[in-house]
């Protein structure tokens, strides 16, 4: 072995000058770590592992494995920070953390890494440092390296750096109680007071925290050291049991017998409003120098402004939550033969609220759309853009554009909207008849379908630029892909955070979740569930939209194939052959002497078209399955008026069309289809045999 490989030996043996890197991290604690990020493997030296206290020979380069060695809280802290400087493009980190191990003792680390980054961008492998942090953010009060340094300067710093991340109030007060500023502080107990309208909300910690008389809330108005500093906005310190006698008999009466000889108590302070309060009680102590009582400012100003962050950031949270919750569909509608089940999963840390969304849309002639989205971004403008998005596409859908021209219109819309957001779409539309299904795949991940014997895989839909990108490039063609849905099978569409994780690619989260549907429950509701269920040490850095589109086993069947012909202006003869074509087809499908109305209506309906619009008309009939028989006629043209039903007078020899179909039709209708209207009308059948499928 290079001798400049190996640590120096005893007293005595320097060693070789000058040492080498790997001797010099092994005698200061350090050890080296390379994050390979496309395979999901973490490799760790000699020294990183010692410091996880792993055992010889246990680690196999897995992170995962590192789970029972990190806290959850941190876990979720790191986790955190790591991907917001891979999405923002950044090129290192530091962070500390604690570790606990194997014995259950806990033990701060620090941890430096740079990231490595392909052409595209894209990151690749993060390549670090990792060394014991314990004895500087643990270092007994009193006690420092240098004979000028103030023993507890170093409690402001280490407490605003454990501060730096919490990101909610909840994160303040977890972060504060592992800092370890009280032990450096020689205080024994802690009390915080959060000011929520006129109350303080109470907190503790500390070795007397969980003993104080804590009711959950006090009033300003009490007579209680935090409401009082709060209401005058100005410390008070006690130094000896007589002070807390005299000022606070009703507190007294439970700090005798804690043995509680002085307190500290701070109003925290943001923006020149008080935000709370806090408290630190002591035993043994009976003074505050000056020294020590600006430490104490300048402590409870970092939580202060932590404090206020917090409050501002889970508004903010809630305020984007509720918008984005507003803005998605309350209620599913059911279509017969097709059966939807949807979830939303919002982050489950971090300030960001992402533009994810869910929809199903009933669509003219019993067909059904499913979509999910994802706008850029998560902020509150992704929530407000993801609703406009949603809206229009839906009102393009009904109107009953066909699905590439939906696409078009809503990345048109977005591109109109003035804002540098995209947004990623799959949309589907489904005929619960047939089992056609139509896909459109606006840069999003391509759809899973899932066979009745429980095999899963990606289905290969065709894809085009995201909505937003398409339009400001002058690319919006949208191929449609088609497949038949058979049924018993499930179409699984889903956002991309349902498969990305920190430190693994969206390849490898895809097949993740072909492993999760294929093994998961038959009812659509509980594999539903079951994919939205948050795993163990899950980042949760993005939220996720879920649709299942099943077809039922039950699926009508088209029991007789569609009949069509195109009427043209000033074509007698197509009209003569529409009416036979309709009369015999309804014979054969069972309508008996309803035959004669089909035919008749169909007759209106046709000449009504082309009397108003000028142009020709579209005829189609077919048989609706189901419990009750029925004949469907569509006449479709390029008008979008409706047809008004009207009674008129008795000399007048017209309008007595619609109010004829109205009489004679047991129920009708119009829809929009985009480029005009389609005026259908059903006829119940009333004798012969059921139609040939």
């Amino acid at each position: 072995m290079d001798p400049r490989r190996a640590p120096p030996g005893g007293t005595g043996d320097p060693g070789p000058w000058p040492v080498g890197p790997e001797c010099a991290m092994v005698l200061t604690h350090t050890g080296s770590f390379d994050w390979d990020l496309d395979r999901g493997l973490l490799h760790l030296d000699g020294s990183a592992q010692a410091l996880f206290d792993l055992p010889d020979g246990a680690y196999d380069s897995d992170p995962q494995s590192l789970a029972e060695r990190v806290p959850p809280s941190e876990a979720t802290r790191l986790d955190a920070l790591i991907s917001q400087v891979l999405k923002q493009g950044g090129g290192s980190y530091s962070v500390y953390f604690r570790i606990q191990r194997r014995d259950g003792s806990v033990r701060w680390a620090h941890s430096q890494g740079a990231v490595r980054r392909g052409p595209t961008g894209r990151p690749r492998r993060i390549i670090g440092i990792l060394r014991d942090a314990g004895e500087e953010l643990t270092r007994p009060a009193g006690h420092t390296p240098y004979a000028t340094r103030n023993p507890h300067t170093d409690v402001v710093e280490k407490t605003t750096a454990a501060l730096a991340h919490a990101r909610t109030v909840g994160e303040v007060l977890d972060a504060l109680a592992a800092s370890h500023g009280l032990e450096q502080l020689g205080a024994v107990g802690l009390i915080v007071g959060l000011l929520e309208d006129t109350r303080l909300r109470m907190f503790g910690e500390g070795e007397l925290g969980d003993r104080l008389p804590l009711d959950g809330f006090a009033r300003i108005e009490d007579p209680l050291p935090l409401s009082e500093v709060v209401r005058t906005l100005t410390p008070r310190y006690l130094t000896s049991p007589e002070d807390f006698r005299a000022r606070y008999p009703r507190l007294w009466r439970h700090l005798r017998e804690l043995d509680v000889s002085a307190a500290a108590y701070l109003p925290l302070l943001a923006q020149a409003r008080a935000v709370g309060a806090i408290g630190l009680l002591y035993r043994n102590k009976h003074s505050f120098p000056n020294e020590e009582r600006a430490l104490l400012t300048a402590l409870t100003s970092s939580i202060a402004q932590s404090v206020q962050r917090a409050r501002l950031y889970e508004q903010e949270h809630e305020l984007a939550e509720g918008l984005q919750r507003a803005m998605l569909p309350h209620t599913i509608p059911y279509t017969p033969g097709v059966r939807a089940e949807v979830r939303y999963r919002s982050a489950r840390q971090g300030t960001d609220i992402g533009g994810d969304w869910y929809d199903v849309i009933p669509l003219p002639g019993g067909r059904v759309a499913a979509v999910v989205g994802d706008v850029q971004g998560h902020d509150t403008q992704a929530a407000a853009v993801m609703g406009q998005l949603r809206i229009v596409l839906r009102a393009y859908a009904a109107e009953g554009h066909a699905a590439p021209t939906v696409m078009a219109r809503a990345s048109a819309f977005l591109h109109d909207l003035d804002t540098d957001r995209f947004a990623t779409c799959l949309y589907a539309e489904t005929d619960p008849v047939s089992g056609w299904v139509r896909l459109v795949r606006a840069g999003h991940p391509a759809p899973l379908l899932r066979r009745p014997d429980g095999s899963c895989r990606t289905f290969p839909a065709m894809g085009s630029l995201p909505l937003g990108l398409s339009t400001h490039f002058g690319r919006v063609e949208y191929p449609e892909t088609t497949m038949e849905l058979e049924p018993g099978e499930t179409l699984v569409l889903f956002t991309d955070g349902l498969v990305e994780e920190p430190g693994s690619d969206l390849d490898t989260g895809v097949r993740r979740l072909e492993e999760a549907v294929r093994d998961g429950p038959q009812d659509i509701a509980e594999l539903a569930d079951r994919l939205c269920e948050v795993p163990d040490g899950w980042a949760g850095t993005d939220d996720m939209a879920l649709v299942l589109l099943h077809r039922e086993e039950t699926a009508p069947r088209q029991p007789g194939r569609r009949l069509h012909q195109h009427v043209a202006p000033r074509d007698p003869e197509a009209l003569i052959a529409v009416r036979h074509m309709v009369h015999a087809a309804a014979r054969s499908w069972s309508a008996g002497d309803r035959a004669d109305d089909v035919a008749l209506v169909t007759d209106e309906l046709v000449t009504n078209a082309l009397l108003h619009t000028g142009d020709g008309a579209t005829v189609t009939v077919y048989p609706l399955a189901g419990r009750e028989r029925r004949v469907r006629v569509e006449v479709a043209d390029r008008s979008s008026a409706p047809p008004q039903v009207r009674t008129p007078a008795a000399s007048s020899v017209s309008g007595r069309g619609m109010l004829l179909v109205d009489r004679l039709a047991e129920v009708w209708g119009v829809e929009s289809r985009g480029s005009g209207k389609s005026v259908w009308c059903e006829f119940l059948s009333t004798d012969g045999p059921d139609p040939a499928p």
